[in-house]
This record gives structure tokens, C-alpha cells and sequence, in this order.
């Protein structure tokens, strides 16, 4: 952080820890991300040429992603499965 200019001045008068514009862009994508932001919207947002760039610096935020997916088609896989059984069940009788 440079020592003058109206960011470091703003950021001296709060009183907040040793900020920066690039730590809070850093920050912005860090709570779209946590708040389900897919890749291509972090892009846009972040005005990156492409998703793979995107990916290429926060791949790291994406991780927890791959939970929510493994969450989602257990749920699915499990619904379909009690509907499988409802219908074979309506069929044997």
C-alpha cells in the first residue's frame, strides 16, 4: 500500500489492519464463491477474460464445490431410488 492517495488514507482513518484494493477484490470473490457463485459469474464479476483464469488464481475457493456436488447427487440418487421403489412396488401388486 502506497503511503499516500485517498485509499491509503481511508484506510488509516478506520483503522483497519493493512488493507488493500487487490485484498478486497480478493475478498469480494472469496464471499461470492462461499455465497454459490459459480466460476463464470466470479469472471464476469471480476472482469477476468475467462473462466480458466479465474480458476487458473481462486481454483482454491472452488474446492468445497465438489462437496456440494457429491451432496447433491447422493440426494438425487437416493430420491430416485425411493421412487424406483414406489413404482416397482405399484407394479408387483
Amino acid at each position: 500500500m502506497t503511503t499516500g492517495g485517498w485509499f491509503a488514507g481511508a484506510a488509516k482513518r478506520s483503522r483497519v489492519p493493512r488493507v488493500t484494493p487487490h485484498d478486497l477484490r480478493h475478498t469480494a470473490a472469496s464471499f461470492a464463491v462461499s455465497a454459490g457463485a459459480n466460476v463464470k459469474a466470479v469472471q464476469r464479476m471480476l472482469g477476468h477474460s475467462s473462466a480458466a483464469m479465474t480458476l487458473d488464481i481462486y481454483a482454491d475457493l472452488f474446492d468445497d464445490d465438489l462437496d456440494r456436488v457429491a451432496d447433491a447427487l447422493d440426494q438425487a440418487v437416493s430420491q430416485a431410488g425411493v421412487l424406483k421403489m414406489c413404482s416397482n412396488e405399484t407394479f408387483d401388486k
